[in-house]
């Protein structure tokens, strides 16, 4: 039996109002999305990221200003920062499971404006607290975008191949934080903008995302019954702020061991239960718990957790060491942080590129915390007057860890789910990776304050007691000291406070760097897939249709129908996935058995057409389920037409066969009204032949006959008969290639066309192959790693090999001829010989000692 997997086998693009498949340029392609059509559709989550970010990084080098006129303190500034991030950690979740339910396309949109109002109301702030409410709400369309970004990627884009787009998001994350530190600076410096426009500039570019993603990504609604955990979101959130006020105020507004901490961490204890248990009894749960039975996605979040601690330091209190510890301005503090961004850029797209080939990635995650910790540790020893090439590479290997960390963690957990729960993994992760830097730049923060102030009054003890009165004004309240206005003496001893309490908190971090990097090590590293969420969901064949939402991806149409091969011929392998057709009987007394099987269904009909557009008659066409479960079946009339019912909104596979043709497999997806699709269908025809040895003319048995397409795919495979024959059937008319190979022979491939009917026929020679193996002995026995270099008679080199440690070595697939072989290892030795140019040769070389 030889059975093959044709390609190029299409199906007419649906009339208006049909079927179609939802991805940008899709259409009913069988060949996979180009990287173009996957850029495009890219393009709108690519710029609605990168405002994401902006908003993120664009008020880091600004804040020192704005809290200074908004006349708040340290506390005010780290609740800033930690407000986004706070909003954006629970929110996270929440996007990830909607993802699941509703249109990924919307949600996008809904985040991009929940973002555009925040920032239009966070620039008009007129104290704190107002500006710490809006970047709430800022927070929580960031959190969609970040979420729904990787969610979008993993539906469209398989494991293996989404390092490579992994690499363009880090690229848009590097891009959009190192230019928004640099456009807050210039911004915050002009005095014709000021610092309000800081969260005013990125709404057009919010609003032209919106307008590219409403032309670029095309999802459609998939409709089905949800229940949204929304008492979940509510207790998850309640834990993580409470925890967070506590870290935030503890050892500043109240002890660490006081009745205020047993309160709030009591609480978030609770709260965190509460949570735990609503989840474990949520038909929909926000985080599903059983992810965290794989170990790959509970050690990914843990170890998320702590890089998030790592990335957010980086990034935010860096404005402030440069600022306040080196009195730079606002637009020279983002100069200076470039070699972090430029480590992250240049490690998130290497490191995307190289997995996407090589499909390993364990290897740069450990890579990465080794350099996040040794960053983190390094930036630990700087001060205020430190030689800023050092900070440079010590930014630089952070920025370098974060880039081969960040995208693969979710890499390798989007890897292990299943495509229904892509979006809840997806976000889980995020939500880890956020709440780390929430509750690192929130306690970090406070300790950086404490140390800051600790580290003042060592320096104050040291100058005149004039000063006292002037550090006790440029400190009131906790407020951030405005350096300009401060003696020189006290200027001094404040630079240094802050440079010395910023590094503590680097050298804080480091050890939870350590502990990412440790657990990496636990990680298991599984092959990638290749295949996206949305086509694992469609060849699995979940229960619900609509979980197999097409988010821009075709479902291979790939069919496979057996055919009897030649005498004596092997058994074919087909290649490629198996959404396998029978071919049913074209029998009339079954002709509407399917039509009236779902009465009041939604009709799927149209043509099925041969070459040249000719109608099929009797041409079978079977509606099934994704799950297999056959739903309608029908014949085609004289003019070729058929009409099948599906039973409501959905994704289903139509398959359609008939005598002399290939079958054929297409998911088509049914929004509620009738759908008009046409079926395509290819001739098939037959290859035979036979394979012969060159010399004497004799068959080959047991050649291994290869056959692939144009592009490179196999089609079917087989070995030759007793009498050197082999067939192959229902092949698509075209190009091919056919590769054999047998012991003894060198392997050959010619270009054969299959023609559009009956079999072609073909002949193969193959040429014999002579073999060459031997050992390499020294005085002391067989002789490892010694090189062995074969010379052809007009002294070009044909190969060269190593010895294994039994001293052997071996050439093969060679031309017989005169040879000259030369052994090196101890003084060089060549021998002269002839190969008879078929068998096997034998050549052992003896080696003396120098000098023997």
């Amino acid at each position: 039996m030889a059975t093959t997997t044709p390609a190029g086998v299409r199906g007419s693009h649906a009339k208006p109002g049909g079927a179609h498949s939802g991805g940008h340029g899709g259409g009913h392609d069988d060949a996979p999305m180009t990287h173009r059509q996957i850029m495009e559709a890219l393009s709108g989550l690519l710029l609605g990221m990168f405002v994401a970010i902006l908003s993120s990084t664009i008020v880091s080098n600004a804040l020192p200003q704005i809290i200074g006129d908004l006349g708040g303190g340290q506390s005010a500034y780290t609740w800033v920062v930690t407000a986004a991030l706070l909003s954006m950690t629970a929110a996270t979740p929440l996007w990830g499971k909607l993802s699941d339910l509703y249109s990924k396309k919307a949600l996008v949109q809904i985040a991009l404006v929940i973002y555009v109002l925040g920032s239009a109301a966070a620039g008009l702030s007129q104290n704190a607290g107002m500006l710490i409410a809006c970047r709430v709400v800022q927070g929580i369309g960031v959190g969609g975008l970040s979420a729904l970004a990787q969610i979008v990627m993993a539906a469209m884009i398989s494991p293996r191949e989404r390092g490579r787009y992994s690499g363009y998001l880090g690229a848009t994350f590097a891009v959009a934080t190192v230019g928004g530190p640099l456009l807050g600076g210039v911004i915050t410096d002009t005095d014709w903008l000021g610092w309000r426009w800081c969260f005013y500039v990125g709404v057009p570019f919010a609003v032209i995302a919106l307008i590219v993603l409403q032309k670029t990504l095309h999802l459609p609604v998939v409709k089905r019954e949800v229940k949204v955990d929304w008492s979940g979101a509510f207790f998850i959130s309640a834990a993580v702020s409470l925890l967070l006020v506590w870290v935030t105020f503890a050892g500043d507004k109240y002890d660490w061991m006081s009745w205020q901490t047993l309160a709030m961490v009591g609480g978030s204890i609770v709260l965190g239960l509460l949570f735990v248990y609503i989840e474990s009894r949520a038909s929909e749960p926000i985080i599903p718990l059983r992810l965290f039975r794989n170990r790959t996605i509970a050690l990914s979040s843990i170890a998320s957790l702590f890089v998030g601690v790592a990335m957010f330091t980086g990034t935010v209190f860096f404005s402030q060491y440069f600022q306040l510890a080196r009195d730079k301005s606002p637009t020279m503090s983002g100069v200076m942080t470039i070699p972090m961004i430029a480590g992250l850029f240049v490690s998130s797209t290497v490191s995307g590129q190289v997995i996407t080939k090589t499909g390993r990635w364990k290897a740069w995650l450990l890579c990465g915390g080794v350099l996040v910790t040794a960053g983190l540790g390094l930036l630990g020893t700087i001060r205020y007057d430190t030689e800023y090439w050092h900070i440079a590479v010590f930014m630089a290997l952070l920025g370098l860890g974060i880039g081969m960390m960040m995208q693969n963690l979710v890499l390798c957990t989007q890897n292990q789910v299943a495509p229904s729960d892509l979006g809840s993994a997806s976000s889980t992760v995020t939500f880890f990776r956020s709440l780390g830097g929430a509750m690192g730049v929130s306690a970090l923060g406070a300790v950086m304050a404490n140390r800051i102030s600790h580290y003042a009054q060592d320096g104050l003890a040291t100058l005149d007691p004039k000063y006292a009165a002037a550090a006790a004004s440029s400190s009131s309240g906790g407020s951030i000291p405005d350096m300009d206005s401060l003696p020189g003496p006290l200027r001094t001893v404040m630079e240094s406070a802050y440079g010395h309490g910023i590094a503590d908190v680097f050298l804080i971090a480091a050890p939870l760097a350590l502990i990412a990097f440790l657990v990496t090590i636990f990680i298991k590293e599984v092959p990638l897939r290749t295949s996206g969420g949305l086509a694992q969901a469609a060849q699995d064949g979940p229960g619900d249709a609509a979980a197999a939402e097409t988010a821009g991806t075709r479902v291979p149409r790939q069919a496979a129908a057996p055919a009897t091969a030649g005498p004596g011929s092997a058994t074919a392998r087909a290649a490629g996935d198996p959404v396998t057709a029978q071919q049913p009987a074209a029998d009339a007394a079954v002709a509407n058995e399917g039509a009236d099987l779902m009465d009041g269904g939604i009709p799927v009909g149209g043509h099925v057409r041969g070459s040249e557009s000719a109608p099929v008659p009797r041409a079978a066409v079977t509606l099934i389920s994704l799950a297999g479960r056959q739903l309608g079946r029908s014949v085609a009339q004289d003019d070729g037409s058929y009409t099948v019912h599906a039973p409501g909104a959905g994704s289903y596979v139509l398959i359609a066969s008939a005598d002399g043709f290939q079958p054929q497999a297409s998911t088509i997806l049914v929004n509620g009204e009738p759908v008009a699709y046409d079926i395509l269908l290819s001739g098939t025809s037959g290859l035979g032949g036979l394979v012969r040895a060159a010399e004497s003319g004799a068959p080959v048995v047991g050649a291994m006959v290869i056959v692939t397409d144009v592009r490179g795919d196999v089609l079917a495979t087989g070995t030759t008969g007793e009498q050197g024959e082999f067939t192959f059937a229902d092949l698509v008319p075209g190009y091919v290639t056919i590769a054999v190979n047998a012991a003894g022979h060198r392997p050959t491939a010619l270009p054969v066309e299959v023609g559009g009917a009956g079999v072609t026929r073909v002949e193969v020679e193959l040429t014999s192959g002579a073999q060459l193996q031997g050992v390499v002995r020294a005085p002391g026995g067989p002789l490892g790693d010694a090189r062995v270099t074969l010379v052809d008679a007009a002294g070009n080199v044909v190969a060269t090999a190593r010895t294994g440690s039994d001293g052997a070595y071996a050439f093969t697939d060679l031309n017989g001829g005169e040879y000259t072989v030369i052994a090196t290892g101890y003084p060089p030795v060549a021998t002269a010989l002839t190969l008879s140019g078929r068998g096997v040769d034998g050549h052992d070389i003896e080696l003396a000692h120098p000098g023997e």
